[in-house]
């Protein structure tokens, strides 16, 4: 009898411990969010692709799969403007080059051949918290990701520019509400 009243203060003073933790941090979630009680909406701005290339719809997508993520992950509200919370930018570098150059003779000319190529996006955000300044930002977030050099950019480009997105969308939630 006296060792299940043990167990039961146990697991009531665990209990205690964990609400006075979670409740002592604001609003917390388990995807790592630390949102003030007053904070109740979002409004992201559509992206412009400033840099004319990559595919058409970039920084629309961009701004769809952003929004998709807050939603997903937060219990915010989006609005088409004024939130509580503010996101736009843009994206700023969209660009292709050679990784792991390997110099080759040909003939006489010394050429440079990649073993790779490498897709870099560059995307600028603007987050203002209007009932925190504080914590407001203008920030680079900037991802890139590597193919074969034996495959062509149009034959990658969908998969790879979704990958790169991904990880900036992943930045930017982090930068702007968990705070990391």
């Amino acid at each position: 009898m006296k060792s299940i009243l043990n167990s039961n203060y146990i697991y009531k003073s665990l209990g205690l411990i964990l609400l006075i933790l979670v409740s002592g941090c604001g609003i917390y979630s388990f995807t790592g969010t630390n949102i003030s009680p007053d904070i109740k909406t979002i409004s992201i701005k559509n992206y412009i692709n400033e840099t004319g290339l990559g595919p058409s719809r970039i920084g629309q997508n961009f701004t769809e799969k952003l929004k998709e993520y807050f939603l997903q992950n937060t219990s915010l509200k989006l609005v088409k403007s004024d939130g509580d919370l503010q996101l736009e930018g843009s994206i700023t570098a969209y660009s292709l080059g050679p990784v792991g150059a390997q110099q080759g003779n040909s003939g006489a000319l010394v050429t440079q051949t990649g073993q790779q190529n490498r897709l870099s996006i560059k995307i600028k955000s603007k987050f203002t918290n209007t009932k925190d300044e504080t914590i407001n930002f203008e920030k680079d977030f900037t991802h890139y990701e590597d193919f074969s050099s034996s495959q062509s950019l149009s034959a990658v480009e969908t998969e790879k520019v979704e990958i790169v997105l991904e990880r900036i969308i992943f930045d930017t939630f982090n930068a702007s509400v968990a705070n990391w």
